[in-house]
């Protein structure tokens, strides 16, 4: 099961890889990013839902290698089928890649190149390299520069913190995808609006804003409720009782001084045409994110009562206004003085491929900020997987025993990666694997960086053709795939209950006795389970 996983993704790797078409409930996604495919084909065997999880957990944690991660579990998987078939017995093989993999960690980080002592500008320029990189094998690979300069701007903006979810991305179909651009605040749909709201107005320089989580329009009770009254004066002074509240609450929003009003809750007719008689733009069911974005942007408060609301507590921005993307309706707030988010708003002609580039870019936001954080890295396209092979294989020599066996084995299954990139190239992928080799036995340093070049099917220095990949991805993928493939290889049973796969299997009725042949309990609640051969 898991080799057939494997055979799936496989052709994905790389620059030339292909992509999936995958139809799930009428729905249609075209994807060749690993963690997506690994998901949507809903895996249901025991063993293979590891290789999801790893992928799942790889795109969690630094957003590329997805493919790379599940690659090499199948192929350490595959080199210890050959030892078990044997004789050599589990736990020795475990023990063989758990210290391969530590060796290739620690190899691994004595290659890496610091990038710290570098200028701000040679910084940027390794950001954008490495988010080049993650964009090479995606179908947005045309626009790669485009997007990892985006990418490497929106990371710029968040601030200290770098958290992911203060870049929103939004979709809207129609344009080029060259019309995609980045904006330095927030811009989210126009929500769903009531009468009177075309006559607020759409624009403002320098506005106030006021955040809610509070409910502005008028309700039904939702108990069904008795009210006797003996005069219909009592009734008229209930009914004026529930407009004093509604419009109490709107005069207060009025009294901050506030000219736009976002509330994550409704906003109801009445209190839509009553800003607008007052100048004052309003938008209700906002979503969660893009409230808590725009309280990162302009620096407001989300406040859930309207009493003894502060001027402090509203935010602001440089300029506000709503324009037409495509067939929707935008709401920009730009030009915030200490904004921490951003959006990017990406157009596009088909919804399969703007879905694929928020994909993409996600990917590319996530291995910027590692970047950031941890600026040493290796070069990619195979390169440090084959120096770090070389490197095994020397030290598997000095070893006695069968660990010998099991090191030189894991560093021959660290070779399936450049070998599937030259493969999906189109090349030959014994004769670039055999100029590899040699170039990284015979030429030291200088040939430690040489990989596969996708594109014109031959062997390259990556580092001097700025294919490079942060560390942190290495790492992830080589103790994400080792750990999967020795987990795996430690179950020697897989131990099934039969009667649970039915509906309501091993349950008693409830009251009374249990159903036939899945336990005979009386009385109230379940009967006991019962397994039978």
């Amino acid at each position: 099961a898991c080799q057939a996983i494997v055979g799936i993704v496989k052709t994905t790797l790389g620059p030339r890889g292909m992509d999936k078409l995958i139809e799930d409930g009428g729905e249609t996604t075209i994807t060749n990013d690993g963690a997506t495919v690994m998901k949507k084909l809903q895996v249901v065997h025991p063993a293979a839902r590891i290789l999801v999880d790893i992928s799942q957990a790889q795109d969690n944690e630094v957003g590329d290698g997805t493919t790379s991660v599940v690659v090499l579990a199948g192929e350490l998987l595959k080199e210890a089928k050959s030892f078990l078939e044997d004789g050599l017995v589990a736990p020795q093989i475990i023990k063989g890649y758990r210290l391969a993999c530590n060796l290739a960690l620690q190899k691994l980080r004595d290659l890496a190149v610091d990038l710290s002592e570098k200028s701000p500008e040679e910084k940027r320029s390794m950001l954008v390299k490495c988010a080049e990189t993650t964009l090479n094998s995606k179908l947005v690979s045309d626009y790669k520069l485009f997007f990892a300069e985006m990418s490497v701007d929106a990371v710029a903006m968040l601030g200290d913190d770098l958290a992911t979810s203060t870049v929103g991305i939004k979709k809207a179909t129609g344009g080029s995808v060259m019309d995609s651009m980045l904006i330095d605040g927030v811009a989210f749909k126009k929500t769903f609006s009531y009468a009177g709201f075309e006559q607020q107005p759409k624009s403002f320089d320098n506005p106030k804003i006021l955040l809610l989580n509070l409910e502005l329009e008028l309700k039904a009770e939702k108990d069904n409720a008795e009210v006797r009254i003996t005069d219909p004066d009592q009734y008229q002074a209930i009914v004026d009782a529930e407009w004093n509240i509604i419009y109490d609450k709107l005069n207060l929003i009025v009294g901050t001084g506030a000219n736009i009003v976002l509330s994550r809750l409704a906003i109801g007719d009445l209190a839509t045409q009553y800003f607008a008689d007052r100048n004052i733009f309003s938008a209700g069911r906002v979503e969660g994110e893009d409230l808590e974005r725009t309280r990162r942007a302009t620096g407001g408060q989300v406040q859930t009562t309207v009493q003894g609301v502060s001027p402090d507590v509203l935010g602001t921005c440089g300029r506000f206004e709503e324009k037409q993307v495509g067939g929707e309706r935008y709401n920009f707030f730009t030009q915030c003085p200490s904004t921490k988010t951003a959006t990017i708003l990406i157009r596009g002609g088909a919804q399969q491929f703007i879905d694929e580039a928020d994909r993409s870019l996600n990917d590319s936001i996530q291995i910027v900020r590692r970047a950031m954080r941890n600026t040493k890295v290796v070069g990619g396209g195979g390169a440090i997987e084959m120096e770090i092979s070389r490197f095994l294989r020397e030290y598997a020599r000095q070893t006695k025993g069968k660990q010998q066996l099991v090191i030189n084995y894991y560093a021959r299954a660290l070779e399936v990666i450049p070998m599937t990139l030259a493969q999906n190239s189109g090349a030959d992928g014994t004769n670039i694997l055999n100029q590899l080799r040699k170039k990284h036995a015979g030429s030291g340093t200088e040939g430690r960086w040489f990989g596969v070049d996708c594109i014109n099917c031959a062997i390259t220095d990556t580092f001097q053709d700025h294919i490079w990949e942060p560390i942190v991805v290495k790492e992830s993928a080589l103790s994400a795939a080792t750990e999967a493939a020795c987990l795996i290889l430690s179950i020697d049973e897989t131990v099934k209950n039969p009667q649970s796969e039915k509906p309501g299997g091993g349950m008693g009725k409830g009251r009374g006795k249990g159903m036939p042949g899945m336990g005979g309990g009386k009385g109230r609640g379940r009967g006991p389970r019962v397994f039978r051969r």
